[in-house]
């Protein structure tokens, strides 16, 4: 019997072909899958997915930049078509050394890049922070349903009143090497609880529901394993470039309490945009939003070559200070 693949094959939740595919090698000689879609000349977004997930997560918002922008996509080490490292190739520093790989390998010496990361994306970003590199090529960044610390402390899939109980559930939940099994309908439930928003569509969740499960069991419980001791707080308070943060006000995985501390700590932050009813897969249930936060951050931090700094000037006239660091809501 055929395996069926790791994502939707039709439908705006089936990733899009990219234009070139390559094969980026990281500092511990970690292969990574990655895909390059739109104008070879276009703006550069790069967009790292999160746990369990893989570059078939970011389709419906690269179908909805890839007309205007170069886009980028890579696998995370052991998810999607990168294969899976060795029990020591698991860390922050490790998601770090990848981004900055991609980097190199996918954008010209001059050129720049708006950053997107959804979940442990969004750590990969924040665990960069002190790498040159990012400083060199990174334009501006989207952290996109994520946290910087305190993981299961915080996650509510386990609605226990007791702080060391709620601890050790979610813990013993991203430890855990059991088999996902068949993407069935008791399957999604499940995952729509745990990851999405009460209006989550049903062609949503089977998208995600297929891309989740495609992760190998040995790999969700060693990223698992990172993400429950994740401490990068030291770092988030050193990424200094313009950061915006979106997150969903029904996300039981990282709940709106870890993004607005995010908002507080990020040393240029442009302001928090919360969903209001969308999950965790924020990106999946709320493209729109995710792809139109990139595309303002593009036209904010990725002016043409040759813009000069007159205009510069005139556009951070129009946005005070203090109006760039307010909280946004997106109906």
């Amino acid at each position: 019997m055929s395996r069926r693949p790791g994502h939707v094959t039709t439908g705006p939740y089936a990733p899009p072909v990219p234009r070139t595919t390559l094969t980026v090698t990281s500092a511990d000689g970690a292969r990574l899958y990655a895909e390059i879609h739109g104008p070879k000349d276009a703006p550069a977004v790069v967009l790292a997915h999160g746990w369990t997930c893989s570059t078939a997560f970011w389709a419906p918002v690269v179908r909805d930049l890839a007309a205007e922008h170069k886009v980028v996509v890579y696998d995370q080490r052991g998810h999607g078509r990168s294969p899976a490292a060795g029990p020591a190739g698991h860390s922050t520093r490790a998601l770090a050394d990848d981004l900055v790989a991609v980097l190199d390998a996918t954008l010209r010496p001059d050129e720049r890049a708006v950053l997107g990361g959804h979940s442990m994306g969004g750590m990969t970003i924040m665990a960069a922070a002190g790498r040159p590199q990012l400083r060199e090529r990174a334009a501006a960044a989207l952290l996109c349903s994520t946290g910087m610390a305190d993981l299961p402390a915080e996650s509510r899939v386990f609605p226990l009143r007791s702080p060391q109980g709620r601890r050790r559930a979610h813990r013993l939940m991203l430890h855990s090497k059991a088999p996902l099994g068949p993407v069935s309908p008791l399957a999604k439930r499940a995952l729509r609880y745990a990851t999405m928003g009460p209006g989550a569509t049903a062609a949503q969740i089977e998208a995600c529901a297929r891309i989740v499960h495609a992760c190998p069991p040995g790999v969700r419980a060693h990223w698992g394993r990172v993400l429950a001791g994740l401490e990068l707080t030291g770092e988030v308070s050193r990424l200094e470039l313009p950061t915006a943060v979106i997150a969903g006000t029904a996300d039981r995985l990282t709940p709106l309490v870890h993004a607005r501390r995010l908002a507080s700590v990020l040393p240029d932050c442009l302001g928090l945009t919360e969903l209001p009813g969308r999950g965790h897969m924020t990106p999946v249930e709320d493209p729109g939003a995710v792809a139109g936060r990139l595309r303002e951050l593009v036209g904010d931090h990725l002016r043409p070559a040759g813009a000069g700094t007159e205009a510069a000037e005139s556009a951070a006239a129009e946005v005070p200070r203090p109006a760039r660091q307010k909280k946004e809501k997106s109906a």
